[in-house]
């Protein structure tokens, strides 16, 4: 069930001729049947496209996009639970099988039984859990950088990230991690993110950073998280690929340190119908770096399910 908190409606042309149309998001919240939340953003009209954004950030990870695709498609932007303003109360185990349970439902809620759905890292990893066992199908996939079937420095990274959550179990650690948390996503790891620099990543992480500093509840359930999060094997994943039938979009950075572009480059050629699509100078925050060419290419691989609904 979804619920609005507030919305404002499409203010028209700016005054200044030829100027973009100015879009304004709505906040709404859906409600799992299992009660838990999911506040999300809406902005924009047509088709449904669904983004789930990476670990430790949020919805904002993808505002960069509205502006450039809020005049084609209807942007779902969700905050993932234990992310943003979503769900972080303790009565939930925050499982993969959870999360993947209410991110499914809330998918087919908010954007229809077959919507357009794209992920980035975290966001990409449990749509493709979510269709290996059978809850999503959607029309079309895009993947953005994430480790896919080859552990990557990134994996490596969470590893050590759940390691050390997982002490938020304990009373009275539980506060001091989360602001310990606050100074991992300082700022400026916002500008080192984005190939370009981008001055507003870091406002991106002031956002994420300011959602965990002091919220002993929110490092209760990362700790929850990190003890029941399942990893799937290489093979489990490549079996999976070939099992997806529906077209694929590999939208990559070729300045990732994280997911080097040759994760990529091998994954394409294990789906049945994949097209990869690389953005130049970009980094890990592809958003930021080049949101035009981002919304280009996601644009492009949409046109025919926006065929589709017309």
């Amino acid at each position: 069930m979804t619920t609005g908190l507030w919305s404002k409606k499409r203010t028209g042309l700016d005054s200044r001729r030829g100027a973009k149309p100015c879009f304004q998001r709505k906040l709404r919240l859906y409600h799992h049947p299992n009660g838990a939340r999911i506040a999300y953003r809406e902005v924009g009209s047509g088709p449904p496209l669904v983004l789930l954004h990476s670990a430790t950030l949020s919805h904002r990870e993808f505002e960069p996009l509205i502006d450039e695709l809020a005049d084609r498609y209807r942007l779902v932007l969700p905050d993932l639970p234990l992310h943003g303003d979503s769900e972080d109360q303790q009565l939930y185990s925050y499982s993969t099988d959870w999360l993947v349970d209410v991110i499914s439902s809330f998918i087919h809620d908010a954007g229809g039984p077959n919507p357009l759905v794209g992920g980035h890292e975290a966001g990409a990893k449990l749509i493709l859990r979510a269709m290996e066992v059978g809850k999503l199908k959607p029309r079309r996939l895009i993947l953005m950088p994430n480790s896919m079937h080859i552990r990557s420095r990134r994996d490596q990274l969470e590893r050590a990230i759940r390691l050390a959550t997982r002490a938020g179990a304990a009373p009275a650690l539980d506060y001091a991690l989360s602001h310990a948390a606050r100074l991992v996503l300082h700022p400026a790891l916002g500008e080192r993110l984005s190939a370009r620099n981008n001055p507003r990543a870091r406002d991106l992480m002031r956002h994420a950073a300011s959602k965990i500093a002091g919220n002993g509840t929110r490092m209760r359930g990362w700790a929850r998280a990190g003890r029941n999060w399942a990893v799937p094997t290489p093979q489990e994943l490549r079996d999976l690929y070939q099992r997806i039938d529906v077209p694929v979009l590999l939208l990559w950075a070729d300045e990732d340190r994280t997911h080097p572009l040759v994760i990529a480059q091998e994954a394409v050629e294990l789906f049945p119908s994949a097209q990869l699509r690389v953005l130049e100078n970009t980094g890990f925050l592809m958003a930021y770096d080049d949101p035009v060419g981002m919304a280009r290419e996601i644009a492009a691989f949409g046109c025919p399910y926006r065929k589709l609904e017309a």
